[in-house]
């Protein structure tokens, strides 16, 4: 189906005139305690807030994408009533959006849901697209469905009160579009300023960026061809970001993707000839703005397991989505071990580690 992408400066209002073309008989919030606290008050005198049969709150933050959570949800839909006519609205980041639109997607087998994402990384990666999951194994999203919202609705009141990591986490998700875009794309982004962000500029270039996903996903909704373009930086991603659970050390998605793409991008030079002053201007941006993920040759059976565990491999193969140049997306390239490590070597290098 086709999700209708709905940008606003007023999220209540915008919220309320998409809940009224809908028909439902019982209307369930899914938040977090931060979103609960923070941007629930936004929606005090709206007709979701009047409506709503019930608010269910979850613990925030990645490590609670839990079965646990998702079995919270499931209960307080149970016990408000639910039934596959009814509508789930989900209020907060990628974390609210990825377990909210699983609970819509299994629950009676499935009812209606909207994404309202409350962070710059939801609104360009987990609240369009479909894909919706729960971390398990100490794997993320290992289990989930695709599940497409009625509606996203993505407002910049919520840009403006993020803090300045979160801004550049969801950015990570920006940066990898327009490297499967254009060039011209890919360089209106780096030349973004991060470090002083004009929104209205921000919201233009977020709806170029959520342009770039949809196109994609219309074309490939379940990931059985090119929509594994927007793996681009989460094969290595994902590894380094199970790393730092494994530390106790939890990063954000997003700057796991950053380094991810400068990793992939290693591999993009060595195996399909990928500029080598695209990966040394990629990794300059990145390591400026994101920094640098620590790790030493010690953790690299750690990091080739997670990878070994990613959703695109068939058999015995690796894969990874690569680029041959920006813009030029190449799926299924298979990697052996010496060729992941080897890129792992040069991250390193490229990052004085």
């Amino acid at each position: 189906m086709q999700t209708e992408i709905l940008f606003t400066p007023d999220v209540a209002a915008k919220a309320d005139e998409a809940i009224s073309t809908m028909t439902y008989d019982h209307l369930f919030v899914v938040t977090d305690e931060n979103t609960s606290k923070l941007a629930m008050p936004l929606f005090d005198r709206s007709r979701l807030r009047s409506e709503m049969t019930a608010e269910i709150v979850i613990k925030p933050d990645d490590d609670h994408k839990t079965l646990a959570a998702l079995e919270t949800v499931w209960k307080a839909l149970g016990a408000g009533g639910a039934t596959r006519g009814s509508l789930l609205v989900n209020i907060g980041g990628g974390m609210v959006t990825d377990l909210g639109g699983f609970a819509a997607a299994t629950f009676k087998r499935g009812m209606k849901h909207i994404n309202i994402p409350t962070t710059l990384l939801g609104a360009v990666d987990a609240a369009v697209g479909g894909k919706t999951g729960i971390n398990y194994g100490g794997l993320k999203n290992e289990i989930g469905a695709f599940k497409h919202p009625e509606k996203v609705i993505i407002s910049t009141q919520f840009f403006k009160t993020l803090q300045p990591e979160h801004l550049v986490s969801g950015f990570a998700e920006m940066l990898k579009h327009g490297l499967i875009s254009t060039r011209e794309s890919y360089d209106r982004l780096l030349a973004f300023d991060l470090d002083n962000p004009d929104y209205d500029r921000l919201l233009q270039l977020v709806e170029e960026s959520v342009a770039v996903k949809e196109k994609v996903v219309e074309i490939d909704p379940y990931e059985k061809g090119i929509r594994k373009a927007l793996n681009l930086g989460h094969t290595v991603g994902h590894a380094l970001e199970s790393l730092a659970l494994k530390r106790e050390k939890p990063v954000q998605h997003g700057y796991a993707v950053a380094w991810g793409l400068v990793c992939e991008a290693v591999l993009s030079h060595m195996k399909l000839g990928f500029p080598e002053k695209e990966v040394r201007r990629l990794s300059e941006y990145i390591r400026r703005h994101y920094g640098a993920f620590p790790f030493t040759c010690n953790d690299y059976p750690f990091i080739y397991d997670k990878i070994k565990h990613d959703k695109k491999n068939e058999a015995d193969r690796i894969n990874f989505t690569l680029l041959k140049d920006i813009g030029e997306v190449e799926i299924n390239v298979s990697a052996e071990k010496a060729e992941i490590e080897a890129s792992l070597d040069i991250y390193r290098d490229l990052f004085g580690l």
